[in-house]
């Protein structure tokens, strides 16, 4: 399993959460605790907003331990709101367009998980991606379908609704293929204003998700950075998290509605 980290508040340096802690997003490609393979050497990607209004981005297919260029490059971009990204593939190639976060416009995504069976059901997910942006689709990940396809579903209206019945889709593909194997989602989505956090999985076993929140800023990772610090919760099993500045985090259950849609 990957593992991510999102990050809303004031401008601070990427290095400072992806590089710098004892056990960051870059120590986690190496030794993360809380997954069943403790490397995640298959590539990693950082995306950036500044001044501009698309976000910036940087992928790579070398594992994140390696990189002299993402340490030097955390070291200089200073920002309000990134994604960090360490790729355990599952299945797919190693290659650059494979890597997180995917960018379409001003949204940008990132993906902890997988859909089982997927060579099974690929020629139908991507038949749920819109012909306007199919054309965006540049890798073979399921997570890049996903993201497309949500953005064909209505995801600039409303992201966590059209996240849900995005994976309802999925799932009814799956159960009509006989897929026994879980669709696991464990995700984060921003516009550049506002961060979304998912984690779910059809088998009630989804990839770990903290969340932290302070004065000015919130934190979203697979694994907590420090444990000596305080603040750390679990994101539940089957919930959506939207953080906006300076208000109050919602949640929202997505097993309800996923299960409702995809019977």
């Amino acid at each position: 399993m990957c593992r991510f980290l999102a990050y809303q508040g004031r401008p601070v340096f990427l290095e400072d959460l992806v590089c710098a802690p004892c056990h960051s997003l870059v120590h986690q490609s190496l030794h993360a605790e809380e997954t069943k393979t403790g490397t995640n050497g298959d590539g990693f990607g950082v995306g950036w907003y500044g001044a501009r209004r698309q976000p910036g981005q940087y992928r790579e297919v070398r594992p994140a331990w390696s990189d002299e260029n993402l340490r030097s490059l955390c070291s200089q971009v200073e920002s309000g709101l990134f994604f960090a990204h360490v790729r355990a593939a599952t299945g797919t190639a190693t290659t650059r367009a494979n890597c997180h976060p995917f960018v379409h416009d001003r949204w940008m995504f990132m993906h902890n998980g997988q859909i089982g069976g997927y060579d099974r059901v690929r020629r139908g997910l991507e038949g749920l991606i819109h012909d306007d942006l199919y054309g965006n689709r540049l890798g073979t990940t399921d997570s890049e379908a996903i993201f497309l396809a949500a953005l064909s579903d209505g995801l600039t209206e409303d992201p966590v609704s059209a996240v849900a019945r995005t994976l309802a889709r999925i799932r009814s593909r799956m159960l009509a293929a006989g897929i026994k194997e879980a669709l696991r989602f464990t995700a984060a989505l921003t516009d550049g204003e506002t961060l979304h956090a998912f984690r779910w999985a059809s088998d009630g076993r989804p990839a770990t998700l903290y969340l932290r929140r302070s004065d000015d800023a919130t934190l979203v990772v697979s694994e907590p950075l420090d444990r000596a610090q305080d603040g750390w919760q679990s994101i539940g099993t089957a919930c959506a998290v939207t953080v906006r500045r300076g208000r109050a985090a919602e949640v929202r259950c997505l097993d309800e509605a996923i299960g409702s849609l995809a019977a």
